[in-house]
């Protein structure tokens, strides 16, 4: 019987690579991405995977040219808007994590609407990285959790592994089983540093706009061939 992760993460890498092999705009490369996204999310919708969190926008990535970024920003818009009554006839329910504040105002109105109509939702849990930096998550945690203390909401023995959790990101989110990074990179570019502690890594040549239902099964398959000891070892 296969087993199936309770949460996936995926390093969507390889558009822009993608498009230049075609000599195509770099951001025809991100609009076949969105395609295999609504490709991936249908499947582990139907896998019963719990949580598919997708890195979609990095904390590195405004340093590209304005232009890139601004086209981002409209796909990511137009994708939103787009794809929220898809999403709440799957039952999906929608998350977005990151520093939305770098978004222009009606991208970020249309993410807290999109968030808020399918909250109600209890099939997959999508989540979206945008200006998400693991880096950024942690400090911004220890941030919350320096400001409850000085409250005196918490006190500093509170601080544990478990309690600190709660102010990341993904708290509430089961752990990431498997993080899958397409395009041939063996990077983790600063995503998600605090919940992949034990996540098993699958690595790809595939790029991204190819990474269809068939690669999400290859990357399930090896999953299945993990022995996932979680730091102990195993009695003889």
């Amino acid at each position: 019987m296969i087993n199936i992760p309770n949460h996936i993460a995926i390093i969507m890498d390889g558009n822009g690579r993608w498009a230049a092999k075609r000599n195509l705009p770099r951001i025809v490369g991100h609009q076949q991405g969105v395609k295999a996204v609504r490709t991936v999310v249908k499947a582990c919708s139907a896998l019963g995977v719990k949580t598919l969190t997708l890195f979609a926008f990095s904390s590195e990535n405004k340093h590209r040219s304005s232009d890139e970024v601004s086209l981002l920003f409209k796909l990511f818009l137009t994708a939103l808007t787009l794809e929220v009554a898809k999403l709440n006839k799957h039952n999906v329910r929608l998350k977005i994590i990151g520093d939305l504040s770098l978004f222009p105002d009606n991208i970020q109105k249309t993410a807290f609407k999109a968030q808020a109509q399918l909250a109600d939702n209890t099939g997959l849990t999508l989540v979206i990285a945008a200006n998400y930096g693991g880096q950024w998550d942690i400090a911004q945690a220890a941030k919350q959790a320096a400001k409850a203390a000085l409250k005196g909401d918490i006190s500093p023995e509170d601080i544990t592994i478990e309690g600190f959790s709660q102010y990341l990101s993904l708290a509430n989110e089961p752990a990431v089983d498997l993080l899958i990074r397409s395009s041939g990179e063996l990077r983790i570019s600063n995503f998600l540093l605090w919940d992949i502690a034990y996540s098993e890594f699958y690595f790809t040549d595939t790029f991204w706009p190819d990474f269809d239902e068939a690669e999400l099964n290859k990357a399930i398959e090896s999953f299945n061939h993990r022995d996932r000891r979680f730091g102990t070892r195993k009695e003889n």
